[in-house]
């Protein structure tokens, strides 16, 4: 047989093949995409798409949805949520957001107005609206400071309510009814997701009691005073150097150095989202040391936990 014979058969052979691949396409619905699945099929692509101010209440948000959720945050890792401003890429991602959870932390002040503007469907959750902020703690100002300065630094609420875990339990009830808002299809599955993470918090709190117990001394020294509710909750006392976005005069700096002495404090607990450059003074002051904690960790559970156990191992339990 003649092999160009051969050759042409196969050819058109595989020409043949490739019209029918055509006209099958062809029968198909031109044009057509198929939609993504509404919440509540299990499709993980349709997640609720939810914003929250903070690292930790993503973990706060995620505990709850679980894979029903796809979580965005506003305050980027290592910036201040006091003077963060969202970048314009942030703002226009809010298009197609289902909520914004609220904290209250200081940049919605200025910002949130901005960020409902941002999507008018998108549901603003205030996860603190149950909560009774406590003022923020403050040392003893002296009279080179304002009058009026004094007021606002320890009249101003203290933001820091997700360092709380009974605050927490608040805030999580909050997200709950917000999921089950936008998602009712999932409520059994919020609700089982709801009552695991508030386990887990009960016994946070158990462990965190008996870390913290009969400790030598519950005073602490903090540069920025994150710490407030987590000490009134666990017995301590917080003693701030900077509040209310006020650095400490050099005569301020000097009595939180002599407190430190007669306190036998020898650490002095920072941030890495602030300067450490006062505490640092204060610390070879005393010939103490800066032990760096944040409380703006991803793992809010395992990070509440090391925290206390970072306070017991510096208050000589």
């Amino acid at each position: 047989m003649d092999s160009r014979f051969g050759l042409r058969s196969v050819l058109n052979f595989a020409i043949v093949l490739f019209v029918l691949a055509l006209a099958a396409v062809g029968c198909a619905r031109p044009g057509l995409v198929e939609p993504a699945s509404a919440p509540g099929t299990g499709d993980t692509e349709a997640s609720l798409d939810i914003t929250v101010s903070i690292v930790p209440q993503k973990y706060f948000v995620e505990r709850i949805g679980g894979e029903y959720v796809a979580v965005n945050v506003m305050v980027l890792p290592g910036n201040n949520p006091a003077t963060y401003e969202p970048k314009p890429e942030q703002l226009k991602a809010l298009s197609s957001a289902d909520a914004y959870v609220s904290i209250g932390v200081p940049f919605e002040t200025v910002w949130l107005p901005k960020i409902a503007a941002a999507n008018e469907r998108m549901v603003i959750v205030d996860s603190i609206a149950e909560i009774e902020r406590m003022p923020m703690s403050a040392h003893e100002h002296g009279e080179d400071r304002a009058d009026e300065e004094d007021e606002h630094a320890e009249g101003a609420p203290d933001p820091h309510v997700w360092l709380s875990p009974s605050l927490v339990k608040v805030q999580s009830q909050a997200i709950y009814r917000a999921l089950i808002e936008l998602d009712p299809a999932h409520e059994d599955a919020y609700r089982a997701n709801l009552d695991a993470f508030v386990a887990d918090i009960d016994a946070l709190e158990a462990d965190i009691r008996d870390t913290l117990g009969d400790l030598e001394n519950n005073k602490f020294m903090v540069f920025h005073p994150s710490w407030g509710y987590l000490a009134r909750d666990f017995g301590l006392e917080q003693i701030a150097i900077e509040v209310g976005g006020q650095e400490p005069s050099a005569a301020e700096l000097a009595r939180l150095i002599q407190q430190a002495k007669q306190e036998e404090i020898r650490v002095i607990f920072a941030q890495p989202e602030f300067s450490t450059r006062d505490a640092e003074t204060i610390a070879q002051e005393i010939d103490g040391q800066v032990l760096l904690v944040s409380p703006l960790a991803a793992d809010w559970l395992a990070n509440l936990r090391q925290v206390a156990e970072s306070f017991a191992r510096v208050l000589g339990q």
